[in-house]
């Protein structure tokens, strides 16, 4: 089936009319309802949210990783970052709290205390097991695209890394209700047990959802904000580069990189300890060779001694 994609003069009242899901979506952007006959376009600038960001979003709601794919490129990174922190806030200080509160009260530990128990328990785990994953992205993932954000990337790690330990915290939502479904036959408050079973069907699709979301739209977009970040890395260094050039004298930088050069470190090592790119080393290591006429490690060993970069005693390994 074909869907049409959401546009820009679309009134919000008719996309939530046609994909109630986007409720949940306006939530986290931090859109309030009372939209009245306002498009995308005017509720997204009176919320100081991009619109070209809701609108990916809206449409992998819609219509799945190809309702994106024509706006991936108008994503903004910090947008995005922010909807996802917004949407870890929901699973973990609403959502599944309130499952676990309906979930406890529809269970008859009266006639089946022990099976109740372990239900129970199946879901304390699962909760666990969440909280530990997006906590992880929170600090490790959200706070390394803070630090692309302001134009620095770290040697360690990247979006790549993310994505290939990223998985699917749905499953166990998927199994649990299974298990209801199939071994837990309620003597009383069935309705209850109906309903937190209908919330938790809800729960693992919007997790899954979720994910995809973080699959499909934030890491290419964080991984294009990576090449941005390298090139506009690359051009400061060589700025840098052009305005000592004259003189031939090596920037602050330049001297660290030739004090752990002639120490034995490695581009990789070097990149890591001073937290810059290893292109940037690379750009360094190029620049210092054409201004100093020096291309051998004991050249520049000798230069460094000459000139106090480094003492004697910790290159006497090396010679």
């Amino acid at each position: 089936m074909q869907y049409k994609s959401y546009k820009e003069s679309d009134p919000v009242c008719d996309m939530i009319c046609d994909e109630p899901s986007l409720l949940q979506m306006m939530s986290r952007f931090g859109i309030p309802l009372g939209v009245g006959d306002q498009t995308v376009a005017q509720v997204c600038e009176a919320h100081g949210v991009d619109a070209g960001t809701f609108l990916a979003v809206a449409n992998f709601i819609k219509r799945g990783a190809r309702g994106a794919a024509d706006s991936l490129e108008r994503v903004s990174v910090r947008c995005l970052t922010d909807y996802l922190k917004q949407a870890h806030s929901y699973f973990l200080d609403f959502q599944l709290p309130a499952i676990r509160r309906k979930l406890l009260e529809a269970l008859d530990c009266s006639q089946t205390g022990e099976v109740a128990y372990l239900i129970l328990k199946f879901y304390d785990d699962y909760m666990g097991e969440v909280r530990k994953h997006m906590q992880h992205e929170n600090r490790k993932v959200f706070g390394y695209v803070e630090q692309l954000l302001q134009g620095r990337r770290p040697a360690d790690y990247s979006i790549a890394q993310f994505a290939r330990g990223h998985s699917s915290i749905d499953a166990k939502l998927f199994e649990l209700k299974n298990i209801i479904i199939k071994y837990y036959a309620p003597t009383e408050k069935v309705e209850l047990l109906h309903t937190v079973l209908f919330d938790i069907f809800t729960c693992e699709a919007d997790l899954r959802v979720h994910c995809s979301v973080e699959d499909e739209l934030f890491v290419p977009a964080v991984t294009m904000l990576e090449a941005q970040v390298a090139l506009d890395e690359a051009g400061r260094d060589e700025d840098e580069a052009e305005k000592r050039s004259a003189d031939g004298a090596l920037s602050e930088r330049e001297r660290e990189i030739v004090h752990w050069v002639v120490c034995g470190m490695s581009n990789k090592q070097i990149a890591a300890r001073l937290f810059i790119s290893l292109n940037t080393v690379l750009t360094h290591r190029k620049n210092i060779a054409r201004k100093l006429n020096i291309h051998s490690v004991a050249g520049l060993t000798i230069y460094a001694i000459v000139n106090r970069i480094v003492d004697i005693g910790e290159v006497k390994g090396q010679l």
